[in-house]
């Protein structure tokens, strides 16, 4: 609900099914500096050849970065699944960090080579590409749900043909022979996507303006305040994660579980539990997802699920324990899934038939001759429309080209080997399963990445479903189907990901000048740091607690029971529901639809008004604590923008990236006690007068 390069903005992107929320500020940039050329004010300084883009200091960055982006994306991914775009914040701080080192080195007359706009987009191509596998890889969602821990929740299919529980050489393994075709699929289509028809991608757009501006005189001094701000927050965020820890001693313990609005409330989840994270995840996210997940938490944890546990013997049996998919967990479950099924099938179709129509209009045009730049080096005569800005960058866009056979060979001996390879590695994957993927992964990726570049929506999540209901099927409950349902869900989910992505990326690129060659290459590297990084990460985080993926944990990952959720209806069918659990699988489904479409019925003057399903569906199964802070991030930039809306726009994503930042990494040091087996000294809880009262009379005696 999405990729990272997936950021929703007013229902942008989405990245499998979670939500990748970004600031809304990225379209309103645009507009302003498309007002006056942006490339005359960059037209005296040289242009560096595409090697020189590459450079040492860049990727040193790229990685320090890509280690700290993908511990505060696991932990999203294994907390609530809801992950900020963090491409501006890749963008500021690769800026900061290779701006000291060169006023260092300038100092003492060391410096060589100038720090430019090209050499900052490498820096967060690679970054976001790193960071973005510790997403696509699976560690919240798909490849969580093979472990036995997650099957255990469910009597179906949990058997050893089934399961496959985590393990850091296959992890890397899997992810080095899937994460790289999805790059070659798109490269021959850079020029059709970019220059031909003209895309969009606007988050790609507002990437490129954001790394322009910072580029001059009077934008380095904002980078400058930009970069304060989020160090002030990142400091206060890492300081408060650590004082919290203090009072975490046991299960139920500390700030996190703090009744606010009193113990009845608390029981059903509504609380706020002081995440300075999710305060800045509320901070970025359009009004619109923070209100429509408080809908979706007041219509399940506040109405629905207190009236099916009254059923409770009746509808399913009493003596099930809270996580089994039999009794209440099921409806949390397999009605979210619903939701977002019904909600991936709308959005699906719906950008379908945009690419097909857009498709068909961008030939029709091209062939009576109303296209431009067609050419290989530059704009064709008598097409006075084309800017200045336009002109300069096609051309160099086009300069520094990416053979095609390097494209197709690349495609081709990593589709050999991952054919070769992945059967070993799920054993219910069949050789030929991967082929048929493969044949049709490269118009998938078309799809998703043309998409993307009309709307800034990434379907990501809705291919992979498609791949686990089909593969799933075909492989049958006997013969590992969940598994290769999984496993499969992963491979596509990889490859059209990572086309998207780098399409972002080109058009980064050709905003900002750099060569598609360096973004290419940077693509590459960010990517093979994190089929490394993340499995590593993903590892502390598995080891450091035991209880990963189990419900009402610190780590729940909620993705993982979904994922395993829709594989067992793929293979299963809808036996394995609870009793009246399928009808109101069918009503949430069809609700999800028709919101959909009353929302684009009404335009978006009204739609702003209408929640969003797949934003509803998350806190059916992890209920409201989360959302509360989210809406408490809202209301402090509410607050912010009424009093000083300027102000708020400009400082506003640094304040809630340093917050993330700061309260992600510091999982690194809480992992690293957990694993040396330092315990918090102090237990902080919170009860009712009267277990008080049995407290002390306890304690007494």
């Amino acid at each position: 609900m999405d990729h990272n390069s997936t950021s929703i903005n007013n229902r942008k992107p989405e990245k499998a099914h979670d939500i990748v929320c970004a600031d809304d500020h990225g379209e309103e940039t645009v507009e302003k500096e498309e007002d006056q050329s942006v490339e005359k004010s960059f037209e005296s300084k040289e242009v560096p050849p595409w090697q020189k883009q590459l450079t040492f200091r860049a990727f040193f960055a790229s990685f320090v970065l890509s280690v700290l982006f993908t511990f505060i994306v696991m932990k999203l991914n294994l907390t609530t699944g809801i992950i900020p775009s963090l491409n501006v914040s890749a963008g500021l701080l690769g800026f900061f960090f290779v701006k000291i080192w060169t006023k260092f080195l300038e100092k003492y007359g060391l410096l060589k080579q100038p720090f430019t706009r090209q050499e900052n987009t490498v820096i967060q191509t690679c970054v976001v590409a790193s960071s973005g596998i510790a997403f696509s890889g699976g560690f919240g969602s798909y490849l969580l749900g093979m472990s036995e821990a997650i099957a255990k929740t469910s009597t179906e299919a949990n058997d050893s043909q089934n399961t496959k529980n985590p393990a850091l050489t296959w992890m890397i393994g899997f992810l080095f022979v899937v994460s790289f075709l999805g790059l070659f699929s798109v490269v021959p289509l850079r020029k059709i996507m970019i220059i031909d028809f003209k895309l969009t991608y606007p988050s790609g757009t507002a990437t490129g303006h954001l790394i322009n501006s910072f580029h001059t005189p009077q934008g380095a001094k904002l980078a400058k305040k930009k970069v304060r701000s989020l160090g002030k927050f990142f400091t206060f965020s890492f300081l408060w994660g650590f004082f919290q820890w203090f009072f975490t001693a046991g299960d139920g313990c500390g700030f996190v579980e703090f009744p606010t609005f009193g113990l009845k409330a608390y029981h059903n989840k509504f609380y706020f539990d002081f995440s300075a994270t999710y305060v800045g995840v509320g901070m970025i996210c359009p009004y619109l997802i923070n209100i429509s997940l408080l809908v979706g938490a007041i219509l399940s944890w506040g109405i629905m699920w207190p009236l099916i546990e009254k059923r409770k013997g009746d509808w399913y049996s009493a003596t099930l324990p809270s996580g089994n998919l039999h009794g209440i967990q099921g409806y949390r479950v397999f009605i979210a899934i619903a939701m977002i099924l019904g909600d991936g099938l709308y959005n699906f179709v719906k950008v379908l038939g945009s690419t097909l129509l857009g498709l068909y209009h961008q030939i029709r045009d091209k062939n009576t001759g109303s296209a431009i730049p067609v050419g290989s080096n530059s704009s064709p005569p008598n097409t006075p429309s084309v800017s200045y800005d336009d002109e300069r960058r096609t051309r160099l866009f086009l300069k520094d080209k990416i053979p095609t056979w390097v494209a197709i060979s690349g495609y081709t001996i990593f589709a050999m080997i991952s054919t070769a390879t992945l059967p070993h590695i799920f054993h219910p994957l069949k050789w030929y399963y991967i082929v048929v993927m493969y044949i049709f992964a490269p118009t998938l990726a078309f799809c998703n990445a043309y998409g993307t570049g009309l709307t800034d929506w990434s379907l990501v999540s809705t291919y992979g479903k498609l791949a686990i209901f089909v593969i799933g099927a075909w492989a049958g409950a006997s013969h590992g189907g969940v598994l290769a349902g999984l496993a499969a869900s992963g491979v596509m989910m990889n490859i059209v990901s990572t086309a998207s992505d780098l399409t972002q990326d080109f058009k980064t690129g050709y905003m900002t000048l750099a060569s598609p060659r360096s973004m290419f290459v940077s693509q590459v590297i960010g990517t093979a740091i994190g089929c490394i990084v993340a499995p590593c990460v993903f590892w502390i985080f598995y080891k450091a607690f035991p209880d990963l993926g189990t419900f009402g944990s610190q780590y729940p990952a909620p993705n993982a029971t979904i994922f395993r959720g829709i594989a067992i209806l793929g293979v299963e069918g809808f036996s394995s529901l609870p009793k009246h659990c399928l009808t109101l699988c069918y009503v949430f489904f069809i609700g999800a639809v028709v919101i959909n479409g009353l929302r684009d019925i009404v335009g978006p003057k009204w739609a702003r008004f209408i929640p969003i399903p797949m934003a509803m569906a998350i806190p059916f199964y992890l209920g409201p604590y989360f959302t509360i802070d989210m809406c408490v991030g809202s209301l402090i930039l509410f607050i912010w923008e009424t009093v000083d809306k300027a102000k708020a726009l400009a400082f506003g994503p640094a304040v809630a990236s340093g917050l993330i930042c700061g309260d992600g990494i510091w999982t690194l040091p809480s992992s690293i006690l957990a694993l040396a087996g330092v315990k918090p000294p102090i237990c902080m809880k919170f009860l009712s007068r009267k277990n008080n009262a049995r407290v002390d009379t306890f304690l007494g005696n």
